[in-house]
């Protein structure tokens, strides 16, 4: 049926050829309608329960995507007279930035203090040519003093200042609203740059998170996919020595990618940084099918076959194994359906819809092109004699090869309780991002951008003025500073103490929170009226007043310690504030320390489907329970072995490793797939003894097998050159995995097979002893 059907596409080539352009271009046009995601909500679902309280804490306050540009002069401190004019005309230029809302900077924050009877609230750095030496030196004595200011908006040194800009975005199209906002904040800091030679200008904040992750992908993109391309087309001339096998693989591979990249824009799925390399992989997977088929291809052409008859031997001899090699491919990818990161279901989705594409480009277009162009092909890289030499080598000393891959496994797996589940979502980045290295720079000299905020309300819901809850959430602000990960705490309690000192003349010794609920609603109500458009307290207190923001900045510090940090302060709070109605944390750092522990916990059970799934597709291409069950031990223990070699050198898995094990299963399994089928073939059709049988195994598609994992070890190394580290952890993970499982197909499945065909051959002798026994 096979060469019936073979035959008709040899004959029909040509218009399958036009038949199949036009499909494809007809998929293409969809690539109009790509869309591209940047804003980090995307790693969330919907129903993420961190996610909805950062939503429920920003409709209740505002908000509050920002821009961090950060200034350092290159000598003397901030609070010179000629940095404090940089200073207050950055501030005027920051308002013009698209879509502000806020800006926040030591020169226009609101200092308020007593001026006889009256209290005055005021821009603490006001008209710079009257300031006096000693203005200035009161100036920056208040600063340094300032809670809100130290270690948010000026370093404590004096030699950092920080300007924070307030952006909403409307939402009507977020991703050209954050490019507005990054282009206009970067050229404001390159004219600084020009103008002052001297001052070093960072610029920081969610906002250019989100237009990292938007230039990394653009940077995958541009790079990665070209070097993929590069890189297979070397290996399969190499490999091939074939102009036009070279030739039919990169046309299969483009019109695969063009397809299924268009289907993507018709189907309405965006691209992220996580799912921008599935069109990359999808490379890899494309050459699994044509190697395969060009090798027999060639092989039966070179033994002096007819080439059109060797194209119906070549689809003939492979089919069994490329449907059931994509099959379980595809099922690898759809399991990561099963993660809490849309962008991980995103790779998945596409890279499935393209395995299914390019499995049907296999058996349609390729036995086309193959009767079309030349069958020059030459394939390198170990004779039949060779091979048959590794066989020999694998059969006689199969015990020893099981002995020692089950060492090297149980050595290796102790490794595994070593990694820790561990993700900072601005090392995401490669030091080579600008954002990340400006981030670095401004944890390390001003402020941190982890943060934790925190909406507290009493049960009952009295106003936060009455003095109980103003005391306990003091407690807790101090119980905060004390913390070894915190860098700075803003909380509306700084505010009400400052106000009652104003209202007692500057004195420090009222340096404390008002005594009466009627005082301090009196304070707040002067100081909201006293301040300038732009700069109320609708980011800290709610519009009733019965719930007050505070907001926890952090070093630089991993998930589980931000996890562990949090679980203190809910223990604290339990036990010192029983009367607050709500107090759960959340923010950014929370949902990014969240979701790799989430992602990992809901991917297990994706897992679990699809081995039972790849299991039954292996015992049903067996027709053997015992055989098809064992066969999955070589693609279970490369994961194995090299998360415990990962546990040993690196110690840290993040978001990315989550998927890597559903996502390798089922590319491991495909050559297993083709190995057990040329086994079975020998077996059954040529009635061969197991040992003949792998002999024969390994001089059929030894080559193809090599050939194959090659292209794939290679395809996937050149994710480690992202610049994103999660595209840079799943390149190194599955590059290793892709290499160990090769090893174990070698040496570790010829000595299983033999094992159960020796284990049957016993039982079978042991039952007929007993026979004639009886």
């Amino acid at each position: 049926m096979i060469h019936r059907y073979t035959g008709w596409v040899v004959n029909a080539r040509w218009y399958i050829l036009i038949l199949i352009a036009g499909l494809v271009a007809m998929a293409g046009y969809g690539i109009k309608d790509l869309q591209f995601k940047s804003d980090y909500r995307m790693f969330f679902s919907d129903d993420n329960p961190q996610l909805t309280a950062l939503e429920n804490l920003q409709k209740t306050y505002t908000r509050d995507d920002n821009v961090l540009l950060v200034l350092t002069p290159a000598k003397g401190d901030v609070f010179s007279p000629e940095i404090l004019t940089i200073a207050q005309q950055l501030t005027k230029d920051l308002w013009q930035t698209p879509y502000s809302t806020r800006v926040d900077s030591l020169v226009n924050f609101q200092y308020s203090h007593a001026n006889g009877d009256k209290v005055t609230v005021e821009d603490l750095v006001g008209d710079i040519t009257q300031l006096t030496p000693e203005d200035l030196t009161r100036i920056k004595l208040y600063a340094l003093q300032e809670p809100l200011l130290v270690n948010r908006l000026v370093s404590p040194n004096a030699k950092v200042m920080g300007f924070n800009v307030v952006i909403l975005r409307p939402g009507i199209n977020q991703d050209s609203e954050t490019v507005e906002v990054t282009q206009y904040v970067r050229k404001l800091a390159d004219t600084l740059r020009a103008e002052y030679p001297d001052l070093d200008v960072r610029i920081t904040g969610s906002i250019l998170m989100d237009t990292a992750f938007a230039e990394s992908s653009e940077l995958d993109m541009r790079t990665l996919t070209p070097a993929m391309l590069t890189i297979i087309a070397v290996a399969l001339w190499f490999f091939l020595r074939s102009f036009w096998g070279m030739v039919t693989v990169l046309l299969m591979m483009t019109l695969a990618v063009i397809a299924t990249v268009g289907m993507t824009g018709w189907l309405g799925i965006a691209f992220s940084p996580s799912s921008i390399p599935a069109p990359t992989i999808l490379l890899t997977l494309v050459v699994a099918n044509s190697v395969h088929l060009l090798t027999s291809f060639y092989k039966s052409v070179n033994d002096g076959v007819n080439p059109h008859e060797a194209i119906g031997n070549s689809i003939a001899k492979n089919f069994k194994a490329i449907v059931f090699c994509n099959f379980t491919t595809v099922i690898g990818f759809l399991t990561m359906n099963s993660s809490e990161s849309p962008p991980f279901r995103d790779l998945g989705n596409i890279t499935a819809m393209g395995v299914v594409i390019t499995f049907f480009l296999s058996i349609v277009l390729q036995p086309a092109l193959m009767a079309i162009f030349p069958a020059d092909g030459r394939p390198r890289w170990g004779s039949n004699e060779g091979w048959k030499k590794f066989a020999h080598f694998v059969i006689n000393y199969r015990h020893y090869c099981l002995i020692g891959m089950t060492i090297a496994v149980i050595a290796l797996a102790t490794g595994i309780r070593l990694n820790t589940l561990d993700d900072e979502y601005v090392k995401y980045f490669d030091p080579s991002v600008e954002f990340r290295r400006d981030t670095d720079y401004t944890s390390d000299h001003l402020t941190g951008i982890y943060r934790i905020d925190y909406s507290l309300e009493k049960n009952n819901g009295d106003r936060i003025s009455d003095p109980d809850f103003l005391q306990r959430v003091d407690a807790f602000v101090q119980w905060y500073r004390q913390q070894p990960e915190v860098t700075h705490v803003f909380a509306v309690t700084d505010i009400f103490k400052r106000l009652n000192q104003n209202m007692h003349s500057d004195d420090p010794a009222w340096y404390r929170l008002p005594e009466t609920a009627e005082m301090s609603a009196q304070f707040l109500l002067l100081y909201e009226m006293s301040l300038p458009y732009g700069l109320d307290l609708n980011d800290r207190i709610n519009v009733n007043k019965s719930a007050t923001r505070v907001s926890v900045t952090l070093h630089s510090i991993s998930s589980q310690q931000v996890l562990d940090l949090e679980a203190r302060a809910q223990a604290w709070l339990k036990v010192n504030a029983p009367n607050f109605a709500r107090h759960e944390g959340t923010g950014i750092t929370l949902l990014f320390a969240h979701i790799g522990q989430r992602n990992i916990a809901s991917m297990i059970n994706g897992l679990l489907l699809a081995a039972v799934i790849i299991a039954l597709t292996l015992i049903a291409v067996l027709r053997s329970a015992t055989l098809g069950l064992l066969s999955l031990v070589p693609n279970v223990i490369p994961s194995i072995m090299v998360f415990g070699v990962w546990g040993m050198l690196v110690g840290q898995i993040g978001m990315a490793s989550s998927v890597v094990v559903a996502m390798t299963l089922g590319i491991l399994v495909d050559d297993t797939v083709h190995f057990l089928t040329q086994y079975q073939y020998a077996r059954n059709q040529k009635g061969l003894l197991p040992e003949a049988a792998v002999e024969y195994a390994f001089s059929q598609i030894g080559n193809a097998l090599w050939v194959t994992s090659f292209i794939l070890i290679l395809g996937f190394a050149i994710f480690a050159l992202s610049s994103f580290k999660i595209n840079q952890e799943m390149g190194m993970l599955t590059t290793l995995i892709f290499a160990v499982g090769l090893l174990a197909d070698f040496v570790l499945l010829p000595p299983i097979l033999l094992f159960i065909e020796g284990f049957k051959k016993s039982a079978k002798a042991s039952s007929l002893v007993e026979k004639k026994a009886v």
